[in-house]
C-alpha cells in the first residue's frame, strides 16, 4: 500500500464539522441502551476477526518490517479480547449503584447513575497504533460515547487503513478517524472533547494538556518512563533473565511498558548478561536478521538509539550485544545490555524505547528501593522474588504506575485492572470497567421520599431545631 494515496489531511473547518456533527448526534440519543453499545462492540470485534492479516500488513510495512505473527498477539488479539470482555460485563457496569443513605435522611434513597459524557477524543501514537486506538474505543463505546481518533502520522499505512476500516463499520458521527501530520494534531487537542485521551511521549503530553487546559477538557494522559525491573538477592538469575529479555525484546524495546532499566545483585551481572544472550538466541535464532524481530520504526529513532549507546561508551559504559545481523539500511538493532552506566549518560536520562537494557548492580533492596524512588515515576514496575514479605514491601514503598511480579508487561494484559501512569508517567487510568468509569459522568443521585422529616430543619429555628442541633452536635 502506497503512502501515496493517504487522505488528504482534513482542514480545521472538516474537523469543526465532524466533531459539531457528532456532538449534535449525542444531542439528539444522548443515551444509548445496552444493546445499542454491544452492537457497537460487537462491530468492532468484526473488524478485527475480518481484517486481521491487512492490518498486520499495513503495520509490517510502516515499521519496515514487524512480524504478523507480533501484531496479531500483541494487537490484534488483545484488543478483540478487551472488547469481549466489556460486552459481557457491560450490562452489569450500567446498572445504577444503590448507595447508604444516613439516618437523617431516610426514608430517601441515593444511586449512582452513569452517564455517557458526549464526544470522546483519542489521540493515538506508532508504537501499538492498532491496540492503542482500539482500547480507549472500546471504552469510549462501552459508556455510550461518540469518538474521534487521531492516528499518529509515523505510521501512515496503517492510519490509512484504519481510516477506511472505521468508515465501513461505522457512521462518521458516531466514530471518526483523522488522519494528518503535527498541524491536525495539534487542531485536535484544542477541540472542546468531553474527554481528551493522549498515548505518547511526556513532551507531547505537555503540549496536549495545555491546549485541552484552554477548553477545561479533562485529560488522560498515558506517558512513559523508565520501568525498573528488580531482581531480588535469592531469585534463580536465569529465570529472571530470560523473563526480562522477552518483555524487553517485544516490539523490538517500542513498547512504553518495556523494561527500561534492571537492577540486579551485586557480582550477578554476567550471569544475567549470559542468561539474556542464551535466550535472545533461542528467541531470536537469526538475530536481528530473524522474522521475527521488529525494525526500528525510522531513521531518526534509531540513530537516537545509536546515539544513547554511543554516549554511554564514551563515558565509560560497556555494551554487550546479545545478537548479530544489525543494519541501517533496515532498522534492525540486536538487543544491547549496558553496564558500568551513570545518571549522567543519556541512557539513563531518558526513555529508551529501544531494545537497549542498562543493567545496574545493587548491594542491598533497600537500595535498589532508594535508586528507583529517586528517579520520576514509572509506568511500569517489575519484581522478581519468591518472599512474600519483601513483595508487600517492594509494593508498599514503591509507586509505579502498574506491577508485574515475576514476569514482564502482563499486567497490562488484564482486563480487569485499570492501566495507567502517575505523575510523569501519565494521569488517569483505564481498561475493562475502569475505562468505562472514566469515560462516564458517575452522577449522584438523590430520591427524597414522600414523607420524610427535613420539616424539622426549616425556619422558622425554635426550641425544636436547638434540641435536635444538642443532639447531632453533641
Amino acid at each position: 500500500m502506497s503512502t501515496t494515496n493517504v487522505h488528504v489531511a482534513p482542514t480545521s473547518t472538516q474537523l469543526d464539522t465532524i466533531f459539531q456533527r457528532q456532538r449534535e448526534a449525542f444531542r439528539l440519543k444522548p443515551y444509548p441502551s445496552l444493546s445499542e453499545r454491544k452492537a457497537h462492540l460487537k462491530a468492532l470485534c468484526r473488524l478485527l476477526l475480518e481484517n486481521g492479516q491487512a492490518i498486520a500488513a499495513a503495520i509490517d510495512a510502516d515499521f519496515g518490517h514487524r512480524s504478523s505473527h507480533e501484531t496479531q498477539v500483541l494487537e490484534v488479539f488483545p484488543a478483540l479480547q478487551a472488547a469481549k470482555h466489556a460486552r459481557w460485563h457491560l450490562g452489569r457496569w450500567m446498572r445504577p449503584e444503590r448507595k447508604h443513605v444516613s439516618v437523617l435522611f431516610q426514608p430517601g434513597r441515593a444511586r449512582v447513575v452513569k452517564q455517557p459524557l458526549g464526544v470522546v477524543g483519542i489521540i493515538v501514537p506508532w508504537n501499538y497504533p492498532l491496540y492503542l486506538a482500539v482500547g480507549p474505543l472500546i471504552s469510549a463505546l462501552a459508556a455510550g460515547n461518540r469518538a474521534m481518533i487521531k492516528m499518529s502520522e509515523m505510521t501512515p499505512r496503517f492510519a490509512e487503513l484504519f481510516e477506511k476500516l472505521i468508515g465501513s463499520y461505522f457512521a462518521q458521527d458516531y466514530v471518526a478517524v483523522v488522519n494528518g501530520g503535527v498541524d491536525v494534531a495539534q487542531a485536535f487537542a484544542a477541540k472542546p472533547f468531553d474527554h481528551l485521551l493522549f498515548t505518547g511521549s511526556t513532551a507531547v503530553g505537555h503540549s496536549v494538556m495545555r491546549s485541552a487546559a484552554e477548553n477545561l477538557t479533562p485529560v488522560t494522559l498515558e506517558l512513559g518512563g523508565k520501568s525498573p525491573a528488580i531482581v531480588a538477592p535469592d531469585f534463580p538469575v536465569d529465570v529472571a533473565a530470560r523473563r526480562i529479555i522477552w518483555g524487553k525484546c517485544l516490539n523490538a524495546g517500542q513498547t512504553c511498558i518495556a523494561p527500561d532499566y534492571v537492577l540486579v545483585p551485586e557480582g550477578k551481572e554476567q550471569e544475567f548478561i549470559d542468561t539474556a544472550r542464551d535466550e535472545v538466541q533461542r528467541l531470536y535464532p537469526a538475530g536481528a536478521a530473524s522474522a521475527d524481530y521488529s525494525a526500528i520504526i525510522n531513521a531518526r529513532h534509531y540513530a537516537r538509539l545509536k546515539g544513547y549507546l554511543k554516549d554511554a561508551q564514551a563515558k565509560g559504559a560497556k555494551s554487550a550485544l546479545l545478537a548479530e545481523g544489525e543494519s541501517e539500511t533496515s532498522r534492525k538493532l540486536p538487543p544491547a545490555l549496558v553496564t558500568g552506566v551513570t545518571d549522567a549518560m543519556q541512557i539513563m536520562q531518558d526513555e529508551i524505547f529501544g531494545p537497549l537494557l542498562p543493567i545496574v548492580p545493587y548491594r542491598s533492596i533497600d537500595d535498589a528501593l532508594a535508586y528507583v524512588g529517586k528517579r520520576p515515576r514509572p509506568l511500569a514496575m517489575y519484581y522478581f522474588d519468591y518472599d512474600r514479605a519483601r513483595i508487600r514491601r517492594i509494593l508498599n514503598d514503591s509507586i509505579a504506575g502498574g506491577v508485574t511480579i515475576n514476569d514482564t508487561v502482563l499486567h497490562i494484559a488484564q482486563d480487569n485492572l485499570p492501566f495507567g501512569g502517575v505523575g510523569p508517567s501519565g494521569m488517569g487510568q483505564y481498561h475493562g470497567e475502569e475505562g468505562f468509569n472514566l469515560f462516564s459522568k458517575r452522577k449522584g443521585v438523590f430520591l427524597q421520599s414522600r414523607f420524610n422529616g427535613l420539616r424539622l430543619f426549616k425556619p422558622p429555628f425554635g426550641r425544636q431545631i436547638e434540641t435536635i442541633l444538642k443532639w447531632l452536635l453533641r
